[in-house]
This record gives C-alpha cells, sequence and structure tokens, in this order.
C-alpha cells in the first residue's frame, strides 16, 4: 500500500467515525491483531503516527483500586465538554482462549450508542507490563481519530510500567488503606507517574495518611523534567474531584505543548516501541544483530520496523 493510499484509507476512517459507523474502526483494529506486519498495516500505522490528534493518557495502579470506575467518570467529564474519546482497557485474558475477559469494559458505564466514544477490550496474555502487545499500534491508529485516548492498564501491581512508554501522561491511582502507597515507593512505581490520584477520597482519614505518605515519597524522587506532580484526592462514584483532574490533565497538556517536549516525549516512545517490537519477533539474538535501533525526529517506528523485518529477512506479509 502506497503513503497516499494509507492516507486515503485513515481519512476514510475519519469520515466513517463521524456518520457513526464505529465498525469500520472495529474491522481495522480486528485487521491489526491478524496481520500485525501486513505491509497494508504497517502503512495505515505510518499516515497515522504522522497525523496526531489525540493527547494519550494512560490509568494505571493495582487491582481493585477503582480504575475502570475512574475511566468512566472521566469519560463522562470529557464527553460532556464535547471531546471524542477512544479507550483501550487491557483485560486479564481468559485462560482457555487467550482473549480478554472483559470486565472492565462492563465497569466502564458508557453508552454504546455514542458516536463519539469508542471502547476496546484487548487481552493482556502473557505481558507482565499492564498493557497487551498491540496496544500501542492500537493507540497510535485510535491518536489519529479522536481527541482524547485513554489506556486503561490490566492491574498487575509492581511491573505496571510499561504504560509510560505509551501515554503522554500517567496517572497513578492509589487506594486508601491498602498499602499501595508503601508499595508506590518500593517499587520504585514513583518515577513512572505525572499525576496520582488517590481514589475512594470518601473514606476520609485513610484517604489523606495516603495522600500524605504518597506525597511524602514524591518528595524524595528526582525532579521529572520540571514537571511538578500533583497528588489528588477523589471519589470517582461520588464524581467529586474529577474536575480537579481534568483541570491537572489539561495542565500537564500545556506543559507538554512548550519548549518541544510532546515531540521529545514521543520520539523516545517511538525508539522503546520499535525496540521491543524487533525483541517480539525476532527475540534477543534478532535485537543484537538488528544493531542500534534509533528512529530520526518525524519518522515513524512503523516504517522503521518495516525496514528491520526486511534487513532481518523477514518478509512483510500482505497487499
Amino acid at each position: 500500500m502506497s503513503a497516499q493510499d494509507a492516507a486515503a484509507e485513515l481519512a476514510a476512517l475519519k469520515g466513517a467515525l463521524a456518520a457513526g459507523r464505529k465498525g469500520e474502526l472495529a474491522a481495522a483494529l480486528a485487521r491489526l491483531e491478524r496481520d500485525p506486519d501486513g505491509a497494508g498495516v504497517l502503512a495505515l500505522l505510518e499516515a497515522a503516527w504522522r497525523a496526531p490528534v489525540a493527547e494519550v493518557i494512560g490509568l494505571t495502579g493495582p487491582p481493585g483500586v477503582g480504575k475502570s470506575t475512574l475511566t468512566g467518570a472521566l469519560i463522562a467529564a470529557l464527553r460532556r465538554v464535547g471531546r471524542t474519546v477512544a479507550v483501550i482497557a487491557v483485560d486479564p485474558s481468559s485462560r482457555r482462549s487467550g482473549g480478554a475477559l472483559l470486565g472492565d469494559r462492563v465497569r466502564l458505564g458508557s453508552d454504546p450508542e455514542d458516536g463519539g466514544l469508542f471502547v476496546r477490550s484487548m487481552a493482556a496474555r502473557d505481558r507482565l507490563g499492564g498493557l497487551a502487545g498491540l496496544t500501542v499500534a492500537a493507540m497510535v491508529l485510535m491518536r489519529a481519530l479522536y481527541d482524547v485516548v485513554l489506556l486503561e492498564t490490566v492491574g498487575v501491581g509492581q511491573s505496571e510500567t510499561d504504560v509510560a512508554s505509551a501515554a503522554d501522561t500517567v496517572v497513578f491511582c492509589v487506594q486508601p488503606g491498602s498499602g499501595d502507597s508503601l508499595q508506590f515507593m518500593k517499587a520504585g512505581i514513583v518515577e513512572i507517574p505525572h499525576i496520582v490520584v488517590v481514589t475512594k477520597a470518601d473514606l476520609g482519614l485513610a484517604a489523606e495518611r495516603a495522600r500524605g505518605d504518597v506525597a511524602g515519597a514524591l518528595g524524595l524522587a528526582e525532579d521529572s523534567g520540571g514537571w511538578r506532580v500533583p497528588v489528588l484526592a477523589l471519589s470517582a462514584q461520588r464524581r467529586e474531584g474529577v474536575t480537579a483532574l481534568v483541570e491537572a490533565l489539561a495542565e500537564r497538556a500545556r506543559f507538554l505543548a512548550g519548549e518541544g517536549r510532546l515531540a521529545r516525549l514521543r520520539h523516545a516512545q517511538a525508539e522503546d516501541w520499535l525496540a521491543d517490537a524487533v525483541r517480539e519477533r525476532f527475540g534477543r539474538e534478532g535485537l543484537k544483530r538488528a544493531g542500534r535501533l534509533t528512529v530520526s525526529p518525524g519518522e515513524s517506528p512503523f516504517g522503521r520496523l518495516a525496514q528491520v523485518m526486511g534487513r532481518l529477512a523477514l518478509p512483510v506479509a500482505g497487499p
């Protein structure tokens, strides 16, 4: 597929979504999962990489912390102001089929008839970093089509760090009285979030204690490129504190827009994704054979992947 054809396909997807035909995006994502290295898929992803629209927000934290409830509250807040939203909810995998169990998607409480909202569940399978293997590719496609992309991770505790290589802003959720704040300090997770949310703030004193513990841990962390990580208390079920979170996300977006920060962040993510994709397809030996994997500023990692696969003698399938 030529770059012109890929751009036309991306434009057709935008038109379909504007007309309320979400099934065409679902079909494109199914094709991505079925043939991730196909020439047509890689060309479409390259076109999408070059035309980003959305800010990408990752929601992470231990199981049971309330990520799905918070995701639902964010969807409602963003849709109220007219922003279109895509959600990738990474669910635990079924041992029998390997597919997503769809538990998080059920808890979102979203309206399936809402033309400005698209929700996709993906199975984590054997990934230990909280995201599914194809999440980044799916996110890149959705990023070209929506105003906001929300990535809700599977909830695997201390190993849940992949989201930092996919999202522009990482929101880490902490539950009062659960020991999460202690794990936050022990596990090095303190280096991941750009915003910390203490959920279930209606628990009162326990929530304030957790907020203080996390704020103290952040005070000991190294400076995160000039960004001060806010620690917010929130009760998503009561819709308390959601407005403050939306404002913090807007402030983070303004921060990234300055001094080329967002471009540098996404360039670093592109190189991380490329190395991960080569390792996944060729193993450590293939990664070694590939040599130093870099992506030039403004270059798509999907085009580079096609080049590397050709050099390592793995043919690119598809039309």
